[in-house]
Parts: C-alpha cells; structure tokens; sequence
C-alpha cells in the first residue's frame, strides 16, 4: 500500500517520483515495465539506434498507413528506466509559445509552463529569461560537432536562411547546433537525472519488470494497480492516487483495458465500461519525417565511432564521434508565406539512417530532412483484443489531408535545395535515397513512399478531452495521467522536453502546490 503509484519510469514517470518524494511524508511505488537502465549502450549517445527493437524498446508499429503506400511504420518507444528518454535522440526542443497558448487550458500556456521548463533545467549556457541552471535535467551543447554538421548549416545560410544559436529562446526560425540532454558527453536521461538521485530514499519504491494490465476501480475509484512481474500475478493499491505516466501509446492502452473509453470499442470487446468516453485514444498526433540520404566517400560519418582512439577520446574526455546523438544540427522553416510561426524543422545527422533507423549503413552518408510540425493528420490508439498483453492498434494517418501533403513535398523541396548549395557538395555527390526529380509527381511519390516517423507519439488522452486541467481523468476519482499523452496538439518541439515539463507540473498538481509564478513577458516583446 503507497499513497501515490505511478505507472511508467519514463520522461514524466521519473520526475514525478522524484519530485513527490521530497515529502519525506509521501509514499510512493513507481512501476516500470522494462528493466533497469544499466545497459552500456543505453548512455552512449551514437548507440541509440542499437538499441531499437531489443528488451528495452516496446517495439510497436502502425497499422498500415493509407497515404504511405500501405506501409506500416515502426514506433520505438522506451521501456527501460527513462523511458523514451533512454533511447532517444536527445534533443532539448521546447514547443513554440504558439502551440501551448493554443491549448487554450488554464494553468498551461506558455508564460505559466516557462518556470516548469526552467526548475528543470540545468543548461550550461547558464540561467537567462529562457533557461534554467541548476537543476536535475543537464541541457548541453553537442560535442561532436561533425564536419557534415556544419556544411549542413553551411549550405542552409546559402540556401537563404538565419541562424539561429537557441531553439528554445525568443524565436525558433533558423538553422543552428542542438542543445542535448546530456552529460559530460553522456546520455542524460531522466532515471540519470531524477530518479537515480532519488534511489535510496526510504518512501520511494521502484519495481521494475513489472507489466501493469489494468488500473483496479472500485465504486468509481481508481485505488490501484494489477499486473504481472516475471511469473506472479500482483496488485499494488495506491491510498491517494493511480498517476499513468505510461506515454501516448501504453496510457489509453491501459485506461481502455480498465474500462474506461469508447463504449462501443469495449462493448466489441467484451470490456464491462466503467466511464465512457470516446476521446481515450483519439487525437493521435506524431511528427513525420521524410528522410533524404546522400552517400559520399569521406570518412567521416558516424561509421567511425568505434575506431579505438574515439573509443578512448569518449572514455576520457567526453567528447568525440561517439557523442553524437544523431541529428546533431537541423534548422525551423516555413514553407509558405503567412504561417505565424515554422511549420517544418530539419533535422541533420552524420549517418546514413536508413529504414527508421533499422538499415544497416552500406557506406559513409549524411542524412537530413523536415519533420513535419503541424499536420493535421488525426489517429487513434485502439484494442484488438481483450488480453492485456497484446500490442495496441495504432494508426497515424500521416499526410491525411492535401495540406498535410503539399506541406510535406514544399519541405522536401526545400531539403533538396540545401542539397544543391556549394558548402555542401563534397557530401551530396551521391543522391543515394532522394526524389528522381523536382516533378510534383516525383515528389509527391517519394514522400509517400519515404515518410516514417521521428518518434513523437502524444495527445491520446488530452487536457479537455479525457483529463481536466489537472490531469485528473474524466468521471474517475484518485487517477490521473501525466505524460506527453495530455498535450491537445503536440506543436513545434520534440516533446520530451514538454514530458519532462509535465512531470514538473503534475507534481505540484498532485501534492496541492501552488503554481510557479508565471514568467512575466519581455520588455522588448
């Protein structure tokens, strides 16, 4: 019996551990259905592709995608401590001040979520209107700093565009550097970030290997959890609160499995409803990615990151080829006059990423190409199957709408110009994965058949739709949801920056706790 059982050890799962543990008063079981984090791999920021479709990725996929050539497209999702935040990217990527003023939801607009970002963070360009220092999350420059990196932002300056030194500050337009999260050269995740420093207190109980199936109500009331860990049957009862933190996937998933959603989806299913609700699962939202790779001969992709002196260069100095996350450099576009703010970000890595990442690189290669920020394409998470241990049904519809897909082949566009500029042209000599043509024809094709994901998977249980402004669930008492799963539109970042500050917020939500104070606006605004 703990006051508050928090269900997923990921992006907002191990803040909110942390955060509600400083309550030496509080109580609290975490549950993880992955393993703990100590695989070498996971904190080796190159290895993050190595560790897809292995025991700590939850390795789901789409259904097929109608406007992708039937394909179905892969969606890794973290299950480790850290969650995503283990095997990802790294990128520190806030959404623009557009995208959470949009939500529309009282406690969540920009200037109210700034100071949760900021008690996170601990950058080291240090403290300033738009960062935070000193706190758990170690938000860095990259330092690997590819050759190919630059030329990227090289040819982008040709191509026409600004720079841009800080994503995350007063305007995201422009090409420039990632900031990362991480440390000293390593991955820093938030189980390195939250919850390792927080291991020993005595009210915090972490259990992982532990699958959770179904939250346990009784007249209305979530008061606990059951589920399997290796070879037993277990229930943890929680005396406050059931926190789901298990992501925009796993927390319809187990809220429908639980009986609360689409009436009409369960009753098929033969799941008694609880509380019915045909948002659980709705307002499926991801950010699609349309890869273009160019081979060349110079040896200086990521290729070379096990050579023995980089070995020993990340070893000792923490710096080096094996830092890399991927994409290290990338730059916000808009691809039509009017917009208020980017609608595509470029992502660079020095790599040949091939096939989500799951090819095997034949050679030296730099790999960039938009992600797509604002479609409005709309997908759901459903059930096939009563059984608890079965993988959801997850459908994206990506590039739904004729907006969606001209919005895809004007970035497409924009990437194979980059690709033309002189900066760039030692490393572009082979098209190896691109377009054939310029044509509307030869493009729109590529896209279909090129577009996955980028692995940004949120909205299923919206704020106004499935939880209130407190993240507690709709028509169920003692259970709320916290993670990327709440955001009404994911917007312009890469969400396990706003996960993180989530996690931030929910604690201060579930203890009583009155609100940061909203940060004021710029004189010069």
């Amino acid at each position: 019996m703990y006051d508050y059982v928090i269900v997923g050890a990921g992006s907002a799962g191990c803040v909110l551990a942390a955060r509600l543990t400083e309550d030496p008063d509080v109580t609290v079981c975490l549950i993880e259905a992955g393993p703990t984090d100590d695989l070498e791999t996971i904190h080796i920021p190159v290895a993050f592709g190595d560790l897809f479709r292995t025991s700590v990725d939850w390795d789901y996929d789409s259904h097929d995608e109608p406007q992708l050539d039937r394909r179905r497209i892969f969606l890794p999702r973290g299950k480790v401590l850290g969650g995503t935040s283990s095997i990802n990217a790294m990128l520190y990527l806030r959404g623009n001040k557009l995208d959470y003023d949009g939500w529309g939801q009282p406690g969540w607009s920009y200037d109210e979520l700034l100071p949760y970002f900021k008690r996170s963070e601990d950058n080291e360009r240090g403290e300033s209107y738009y960062h935070g220092a000193g706190g758990p999350m170690s938000v860095s420059e990259g330092r690997s700093r590819n050759t190919q990196s630059q030329a990227f932002l090289d040819a982008a300056a040709q191509a026409g565009f600004a720079s841009n030194d800080d994503f995350n500050g007063e305007s995201q337009d422009g090409f420039g550097h990632f900031q990362l999260t991480q440390r000293n050269g390593r991955r820093c995740s938030t189980a390195v970030a939250y919850l390792h420093p927080a291991m020993n207190r005595p009210n915090l109980t972490v259990r992982t290997n532990f699958q959770v199936h179904r939250i346990v109500i009784e007249n209305g009331r979530a008061v606990g959890v059951t589920g399997r860990r290796f070879d037993e049957n277990l229930t943890v009862r929680a005396n406050r609160e059931v926190i789901l933190s298990a992501g925009a996937y796993n927390s319809p998933y187990l809220l429908m499995h639980s009986g609360i959603g689409p009436a009409d989806h369960l009753g098929q299913l033969g799941i008694p409803v609880v509380h019915a609700n045909d948002r659980v699962g709705a307002n499926l939202q991801d950010h699609p990615l349309v890869p273009l790779i160019f081979a060349h001969d110079e040896p200086v992709s990521t290729l070379i990151a096990d050579d023995p002196r980089y070995v020993r260069q990340f070893e000792e100095e923490g710096t080096g080829p094996m830092t890399s996350n991927g994409p290290e450099a990338g730059g916000y576009v808009r691809t039509r006059s009017g917009l208020a703010a980017p609608d595509a970000v470029f992502f660079s890595g020095p790599m040949m990423f091939a096939d989500s990442g799951l090819g095997l690189p034949t050679g030296h290669a730099i790999t960039y190409g938009p992600v797509l920020l604002t479609q409005q394409a709309r997908g759901t998470v459903t059930l096939d199957s009563a059984n608890p241990t079965m993988k959801p049904k997850i459908q994206h519809n990506y590039h739904q709408t004729e907006d969606d897909l001209a919005t895809a082949v004007a970035a497409t566009r924009i990437g194979m110009e980059i690709a033309r500029q002189k900066a760039l042209s030692r490393f572009t000599k082979d098209w190896y994965s691109a377009p054939e043509s310029d044509s509307e024809a030869d493009v729109r094709a590529y896209v279909r058949g090129y577009t996955h994901s980028i692995f940004h998977g949120s909205g299923t249980c919206a704020i106004g739709q499935v939880v209130d402004a407190e993240l507690k669930v709709i028509g169920i008492d003692g259970l709320r949801v916290a993670d990327v799963s709440v955001m009404p539109t994911l917007g312009r970042g890469a969400p396990n920056a706003s996960a993180i500050a989530i996690g931030e917020k929910a604690a201060d939500l579930v203890l009583g706790k009155a609100p940061l104070p909203a940060a004021q606006a710029l004189a010069t605004a």
